[in-house]
């Protein structure tokens, strides 16, 4: 029986990661976790993103509950380092088992023709979505493998399902895979 895998994934605005952890669980199927920043926190706490939010540390025990349980854990969300970097380091350096972190690297102009496309488009403005753009917010130590935008949403889900480890545990019939 393999260990759970942790995967995070971040970036902008529209960068496709949420799509990328819907691509990770169907790949894997049962027993793959999604841990949502926006869920968690817009949804279930209904709380703005401030500094040392309520949600930070939701995450965190969301994440850390679900791989003790055995479930693998895909975090995902915009996340910004200097908000959410020391949580998200801990919780990679506590994990004794497979990790992963990857950044999903969207160009500005990019951002905003996805985003046209979404539903809250009319909601969200230009102007807020460039008060909230953070070019390259990596998090310290080179944890995050980059992931360029000219990566398609399936070509990104394949990289990560087999570089994260998942790929391997689903072959292994991982914890929760059943």
């Amino acid at each position: 029986m393999t260990e759970p895998v942790l995967v995070t994934v971040r970036g902008n605005s529209a960068s496709g990661k949420s799509t990328l952890a819907a691509g990770l669980r169907e790949r894997y199927g049962r027993g793959l976790a999604l841990v949502g920043q926006d869920v968690l926190r817009r949804e279930v706490l209904r709380e703005r993103d401030v500094p040392g939010g309520a949600n930070i540390d939701l995450i965190a025990l969301t994440a850390r509950h679900a791989l003790a349980h055995g479930f693998h854990v895909v975090v995902e969300g915009i996340m910004a380092s200097a908000r959410y970097g020391a949580m998200l380091t801990a919780l990679l350096a506590e994990h004794p088992g497979p990790k992963a972190s990857y950044y999903l690297d969207v160009p500005f102009d990019e951002t905003l023709r996805r985003h046209a496309g979404k539903a809250i488009a009319g909601v969200v403005t230009e102007a807020d979505l460039r008060s909230w753009y953070l070019p390259r917010d990596l998090l310290p130590g080179g944890v995050e493998t980059v992931i360029p935008a000219a990566c398609g949403a399936a070509d990104a889900a394949d990289l990560v399902f087999r570089d994260s480890g998942l790929a391997a545990a689903r072959r292994e019939g991982g914890p929760a895979s059943s």
